[in-house]
């Protein structure tokens, strides 16, 4: 059994106007995304438009949905940071969290460290928590990224660190890893939807998916049907997701996921800036595809 699941899906926070974090409505959005495909949660990551939320929001909004919705799958805080030391006291306080289980570290991002300097980051935090660690691998917001080599070594040193959200885009990295770290407790997941089914083809087991607010089921079964050696109603999930998939990323995320998920009536709320409102164009196309989508 996988330790978190197959379909992770990096909730949207919803945001009151005057920016702090509406609580109720970022519950109702985890039970509905349970119920609806998502084997666990990523809380405030990318998605959830981690940069603008405060550190008291943050820790609210991790207990409560670790609280309330935590017996419905697994609750993966995002705690990363580009300040190693700013790092390693928030883990310390997350980890004393009851229900969260696990953690999401992204490389950190503007300093562009190289490798010995990763090394030394993921050390630092995985030696403050015994909480499952994910690594978050995104050189397109990062401007750097870990080597497959790197994330092998803090494996084999911190056990704990036993997951990667790979989202560099590069199907080659993903296979290096899993060559490396053959083992099915250490865990790949495609940070990319578009490549969710490329990744499992190279040993991934799932996909921490922005997509999965609006397909969270399909995304689910296409998964369950690759595992099950049915590869053409894989091939043929996929196919049925490129479109919608496209749209959730035809501007910069979460706008156009946000944008859909109040369009299907979730209580998304505002988004904070530099967040902003899709473009007339921008929304139109998102639309189209939830329109295509939903008579599939």
């Amino acid at each position: 059994m996988k330790i978190f699941g197959r379909v992770l899906t990096a909730m949207v926070t919803s945001f009151n106007e005057d920016g702090s974090v509406n609580i109720q409505n970022c519950i109702s959005m985890a039970n509905y995304l349970l119920e609806n495909g998502s084997d666990g949660l990523v809380v405030c990551g990318t998605t959830g438009e981690n940069p603008t939320i405060s550190r008291e929001d943050k820790l609210k909004l991790f207990s409560a949905i670790a609280k309330e919705c935590g017996h419905k799958g697994s609750i993966i805080a995002n705690v990363g940071s580009n300040d190693t030391a700013g790092s390693v006291d928030f883990v310390k306080e997350v980890s004393t969290i009851p229900g969260i289980d696990g953690l999401l570290v992204v490389v950190p991002y503007y300093n562009k460290p190289n490798q010995q300097g990763q090394y030394l980051h993921f050390k630092a935090i995985a030696e403050a928590t015994t909480l499952p660690i994910m690594v978050y691998n995104v050189p397109g917001r990062v401007g750097t990224g870990i080597f497959p080599n790197t994330l092998a070594r803090l494996h084999k040193e911190y056990p704990h660190i036993c997951a990667i959200k790979e989202a560099s885009g590069n199907l080659m990295i993903a296979s290096e890893i899993k060559r490396l770290l053959p083992d099915p407790s250490f865990m790949l997941y495609s940070g990319d939807d578009g490549l969710a089914l490329p990744i499992l083809s190279v040993g991934g087991c799932g996909v921490v998916s922005v997509v999965a607010h609006v397909a969270g089921t399909d995304i689910n079964a296409m998964i369950q049907a690759f595992e099950a050696g049915h590869n053409h109603e894989a091939i043929r999930i996929h196919q049925t997701l490129a479109e919608i998939t496209k749209a959730m990323f035809i501007t910069t995320n979460p706008i156009p996921v946000k944008y859909a998920v109040r369009k299907l009536g979730l209580p998304a709320g505002a988004f904070n800036l530099p967040m902003c409102e899709p473009s007339e164009e921008e929304a139109a196309y998102i639309d189209k595809a939830l329109a295509e989508y939903k008579k599939q």
